[in-house]
């Protein structure tokens, strides 16, 4: 109820009113701590020199953006580049060959950027999950694909197989665990697709060509096999209508994303603030809250770019590869929050939907996702933060379920049955901005540390209750009310091709 409940215009704009001058507010509290700690000694590691004619600094505090830009940039355009010549000339000359044109592509680069050992101990890692595949027994394949996995990700068996690459440079653990873990994760899908196949076995061959399409191979995203595979396998290459005009779009967006972020990080230092916890703590309320919530904008706006980039080389390769993770400032939902859709389509095909089935039983609900964040935990890598962050995560998407089944007993059900739609919008809007704030307090757990999370959290809901804890609850009600409008809209815009489609 309320999903296409229409608010009046007037009040949808009183909301984006009051979100607009909070946004500003609070920014221009996070622009005055940049410009004022520019110079302080705490800061000397995650603030370098930038643009001097302008007097700023630049915040260089997070290892991944930097790394692309600067030691990794002329290996992504060389490498990239030559996969789109190479996949261009495959595709117009010899289509039906293609998978096995990038694959033979993916090896050679592999081989040369890590060396001879790590192709072995990829390809051994390769060869010993299709062995398992061909016993076509699925839990086998679930055993032996996380061992493989907890033999990169737990000591000392990670840093004893990272021992046999020898050489050394400053990527190179980055590309060592990148395209081992997802080598596995790779590996585990096609022995899953193997095991559930009725007409035999998928060939060695086949493996080969899904891990080493080289876009994927070291940063993914996780494209599952039978996806994969169907699309390789076509032989008549179509571009949809007006397919070339948004791959071309969406590489200019991508480029204006990375400037833009070049800018900001000139003017808001988000990421190396919060390593001064004393600094930090002498912030606003809403300074504060804004700090956490750009982090996490921000990293989505970074797995937006990775993931974009690769996925428009994917595109001109004529494959349909997993979308970009879907903003944080669209979210209000935990069971939508993700920031490698790749990942996540994965884990909801092999886990959490096996499981869950239609996630409306608590007891199966609470089995699929303990289940399905064990898994993330050991694909982030065992620790304590991590722990932590799985336990709040999976409470938060299992206390949705249970808020709900609550809310549909009788004496709830028949209220809400008599409130018109816009009133229950509302209602659940309220709701909803408890969640947006439980999402983004879980989540900087991961992306900043378990201090500054505990910081946040004791300001805005204990020193800073009630003012500054109902106001920002207010305006994060605003925002999850436009949230909403705009599901409203894509519902309708769904509908309507819907009923069209039937008609034609």
């Amino acid at each position: 109820m309320g999903v296409k409940a229409m608010l009046p215009s007037y009040e949808l704009g009183f909301y984006a009113l009051v979100v607009t001058c909070a946004v500003l507010y609070s920014g221009s509290g996070i622009f005055e701590a940049s410009r004022d700690s520019m110079n302080r000694k705490a800061f000397r590691d995650g603030i370098k020199p930038g643009w001097h004619y302008f007097g700023r600094k630049m915040d260089v505090a997070d290892f991944e953006w930097v790394m692309w830009f600067t030691s990794f940039r002329n290996i992504i355009i060389f490498a990239l580049s030559g996969h789109v010549l190479f996949g261009k000339i495959c595709s117009m000359t010899v289509p039906q060959h293609r998978a096995v044109m990038y694959m033979i592509y993916g090896v050679l680069a592999v081989l040369a950027s890590m060396g001879l050992v790590y192709l072995m101990i990829i390809l051994s890692h390769c060869l010993l999950l299709y062995s398992v595949a061909l016993a076509k027994q699925k839990w086998l394949c679930y055993v032996a694909g996380l061992c493989c996995l907890a033999s990169f990700k737990v000591e000392p068996f990670g840093s004893w197989q990272s021992g046999f690459v020898t050489g050394s440079f400053d990527l190179q653990d980055v590309l060592f665990y990148g395209g081992c873990t997802f080598t596995i994760m790779r590996c585990m899908s096609f022995a899953l697709e193997s095991s559930g196949r009725d007409e035999g076995i998928y060939s060695i061959f086949d493996l080969l060509k899904y891990n080493f399409y080289l876009p994927f191979f070291f940063f993914g995203p996780v494209m599952t096999f039978d996806q994969f595979h169907a699309q390789v396998s076509t032989r008549e290459l179509r571009r949809k209508d007006d397919e070339m005009k948004n791959i071309r779009v969406n590489a200019l967006l991508h480029v204006g994303a990375i400037v833009a972020v070049d800018i900001f990080f000139h003017f808001f230092y988000i990421l190396t603030l919060p390593s001064d916890l004393k600094f930090v703590n002498r912030l606003s309320d809403w300074s504060l809250a804004g700090l956490a919530y750009s982090n996490l904008v921000y990293d989505w706006v970074k797995a937006a770019v990775m993931f974009g980039v690769i996925n428009t080389i994917a595109r001109l390769d004529h494959l349909d590869p997993p979308q970009p993770p879907k903003c944080i400032t669209m979210l209000y939902i935990f069971a939508e929050t993700h920031f490698d859709r790749g990942i996540n389509d994965w884990l909801c095909k092999y886990v959490y939907d096996h499981l869950g089935e239609n996630h409306d039983n608590i007891l199966k609900e609470l089995v699929a996702s303990i289940t399905t964040f064990a898994i993330t935990t050991l694909w982030l890598g065992p620790c304590e933060v991590v722990y932590i962050w799985s336990l709040v995560n999976c409470f938060g998407l299992n206390f949705e379920l249970w808020v709900q089944k609550f809310f549909q007993l009788g004496p709830f059900a028949r209220l809400e049955a008599k409130l018109s739609g816009a009133m229950s919008r509302r209602i659940r809007a309220a709701f909803g901005a408890v969640n947006f704030w439980a999402i983004v307090l879980y989540n900087i757990l991961a992306l900043n540390s378990l201090e500054f999370a505990l910081l946040v959290t004791k300001r805005l809901l204990v020193m800073g209750f009630p003012v500054s804890t109902l106001s920002i609850w207010f305006i994060t009600y605003c925002g999850v009310q436009l949230i909403k409008e705009r599901e409203r809209i894509l519902a309708i815009e769904e509908e309507q091709k819907s009923d069209k489609a039937k008609v034609e």
